[in-house]
C-alpha cells in the first residue's frame, strides 16, 4: 500500500508544521506532504515541499486541492497542532476506505496536553448530521474522487463555508464513516476557546451566512428543504380557562425554585395565568418549598407525576396533559429568572400577532448571582422569517425562553429525554408552522456548578450530541416525505 495519500496540513509555525510534515511523510502509504499557507512562502524545512497559498477555509483551497492530488486518498488537517499517527494508522484508513467504498472516514483520537494524552472519542455520522460543528477531530480522510466529484458539482463560491460545503457534498453520493479507533494523537499548543455560542456572534456573521448558503442548498439536493409556506394556528380553536402557563419541570433545586417561581409572580399580564411545578421526585427539600409557595398562592399548581422514570420531557408531557394548562405553554427552567416584569406579556403578545406555533426569546447568561458572564446575550438573530426553518438543522440550539401554542404540543408529543427535548419539538413544529422570535433580553440562565450545562465530560457531550443528530435525521427525513404538505 505505498504511496496511496496525499495529505494537506495547514502552516501553524515553523516547528508543529515541521513535525507533523515528517510524522506524515514517514508512513509509506504517504506520497506527499502539501502545506496549505495563507503565505505564499512561509519559512520551508524540505526541499520539496508543496504549498497551496490562499484562505484556507474557501471553495478555492479546496478546488486546488483536488487538482493537486494524485493519489487515490487525500488527508486532511483541520486545525493547528501536531498529528501524531499511531502504528499503521495510514494504512489502516486506507482499508477502511478501500473496503467500504466510503467518501470520507475519521476516528477517535488522543488529545495531548503538556505531554499527557486523553482519550477523545468522536460520534457516528448520520443523516442528520448536518451542523456545521460537528466534531470529526481535526483529521479527514477522503477518497480523493470524492473531493473531485464534489468540487465538479458545486457551482458556489464560498470564502469560509468550503470544507463545510465538501463534507455535505460528499455525504450525498457517499458514506462517511467513523471508525471507534484511536488513530492519531494531536497536540494543540493552546487550548481553543468555547465556541458552544459562535453562531450567535456578530464577528462571524459573515460565516454563517455562508453556512446557511451551504446547509440550504445541501437540503434541497436531498429533497429536504422546505419552502416558505407555514400555516397559521387558530388560537380560537378550543376554550382555556388560562391565556398562558409557565411549565417548571424541577428535580433538587432547593437553592433556585423560589426564586424561579417568584420570577414569574411579579409577572403583571392582561390575562390570567398559572404555573405548573412538575416535581420530580426531588429529595433535597425542593418538595416541601414548592408545597409551601403552592399554599399560599392558587396561581400555583404542584404536580407530582406518577411515573418516576420522567425526564425532562416527561415532565413536559403531565403539564401539557393537565386540565388547568393555559393555551400557551411558557417554559422556565429550575434554576433560571424571567428577567423582566412583562416577559410573558411579550410572548403572549408575539403569539397574538403572528399566529404562530412557537415563540422563542433571547437570554442572558449570568452566575449564580446574576451578573453577567460571557458570551452575555444569546439572541439568535442569524434566524430569519424566510430560512430558519431550515437553518434550524445547522445550529445545536434555538434559544429560550420557549413557548408553545398547547394543542400543538399535545398531538406532538414532547420526547421523554433530558436534553434536545425541545429542539426536537421545535425542528417538528417548524415543519408546518411558523416560529416567531423576541430579540429583547427577557430570560436569565445562570451558570453553576450544579447547572446542567457546567463541565460536561466528552461523553457527555456525545450523548447529547448524537441525539440531536438522530432527532436531525428524523426531521430530514419526515421533509423527504413532505408529510403534511
Amino acid at each position: 500500500m505505498l504511496n496511496q495519500i496525499t495529505c494537506f496540513i495547514p502552516y501553524s509555525g515553523k516547528k508543529q508544521t515541521q513535525d507533523t510534515f515528517y510524522n506524515l511523510i514517514d508512513s509509506p502509504a504517504v506520497k506527499d506532504v502539501v502545506i496549505l499557507a495563507r503565505e505564499e512562502t512561509p519559512a520551508e524545512f524540505h526541499p520539496d515541499t508543496k504549498y497551496i497559498s490562499g484562505n484556507f477555509t474557501a471553495t478555492e483551497t479546496v478546488r486546488k486541492m483536488s487538482e493537486i492530488a494524485t493519489t487515490p486518498y487525500s488527508l486532511i488537517v483541520l486545525e493547528n497542532g501536531t498529528v501524531m499517527p499511531e502504528q499503521f494508522a495510514m494504512e489502516r484508513f486506507c482499508n477502511i476506505a478501500e473496503s467500504t467504498g466510503a467518501g470520507m472516514v475519521y476516528s477517535d483520537f488522543f488529545e495531548r496536553y503538556n505531554d499527557t494524552d486523553s482519550k477523545h472519542p468522536v460520534i457516528d455520522y448520520q443523516m442528520g448530521s448536518v451542523r456545521d460543528e460537528f466534531d470529526f477531530g481535526p483529521v479527514l480522510f477522503y477518497r480523493t474522487e470524492a473531493i473531485k466529484k464534489a468540487v465538479q458539482t458545486n457551482a458556489e463560491e464560498y470564502k469560509f463555508a468550503g470544507f463545510y460545503d465538501l463534507r455535505l457534498r460528499t455525504s450525498q453520493s457517499y458514506q462517511i464513516l467513523h471508525i471507534p479507533e484511536y488513530l492519531y494523537t494531536f497536540r494543540k499548543e493552546e487550548t481553543s476557546s468555547d465556541d458552544h455560542f459562535a453562531y450567535v456572534d456578530p464577528k462571524n456573521r459573515e460565516v454563517q451566512i455562508e453556512n446557511e448558503r451551504a446547509v440550504t442548498q445541501h437540503l434541497k439536493n436531498i429533497d429536504a428543504f422546505v419552502p416558505q409556506d407555514a400555516h397559521d394556528i387558530d388560537p380560537d380553536a378550543e376554550n382555556f380557562r388560562y391565556e398562558a402557563s409557565v411549565v417548571i419541570p424541577v428535580k433538587n433545586r432547593i437553592k433556585t425554585i423560589s426564586d424561579a417561581v417568584n420570577s414569574v409572580l411579579k409577572q403583571k399580564t392582561d390575562f390570567d395565568f398559572n404555573i405548573l411545578i412538575v416535581d420530580n421526585y426531588s429529595d433535597d427539600g425542593t418538595t416541601e418549598v414548592i408545597h409551601d409557595m403552592a399554599g399560599k398562592d392558587n396561581r400555583i399548581v404542584h404536580l407530582i407525576p406518577e411515573s418516576k422514570n420522567l425526564g425532562i420531557g416527561g415532565c413536559w408531557n403531565e403539564a401539557l396533559d393537565y386540565h388547568k394548562c393555559g393555551k400557551y405553554a411558557v417554559q422556565l427552567d429550575s434554576d433560571d429568572l424571567y428577567k423582566r416584569e412583562d416577559t410573558l406579556q411579550m410572548i403572549v403578545d408575539k403569539f397574538r400577532e403572528s399566529k404562530a406555533a412557537m415563540v422563542i426569546g433571547a437570554y442572558q447568561i449570568t452566575d449564580f448571582d446574576l451578573n453577567e458572564i460571557p458570551p452575555g446575550i444569546i439572541d439568535h438573530r442569524e434566524w430569519t422569517p424566510e430560512n430558519g426553518h431550515n437553518n434550524a438543522l445547522r445550529i445545536n440550539g434555538l434559544g429560550a425562553p420557549r413557548a408553545f401554542y398547547t394543542p400543538l404540543l399535545r398531538e406532538f408529543k414532547v420526547p421523554n429525554v433530558s436534553y434536545g427535548e425541545d429542539y426536537a419539538v421545535a425542528l417538528a413544529l417548524s415543519r408546518n408552522y411558523r416560529i416567531e422570535r423576541i430579540y429583547t433580553p427577557i430570560y436569565q440562565v445562570r451558570r453553576w456548578e450544579d447547572n446542567s450545562d457546567a463541565d460536561k465530560s466528552i461523553e457527555k457531550q456525545n450523548a447529547g450530541n448524537f441525539y440531536k443528530d438522530r432527532i436531525r435525521t428524523f426531521e430530514v427525513l419526515a421533509r423527504q416525505n413532505n408529510f403534511d404538505r
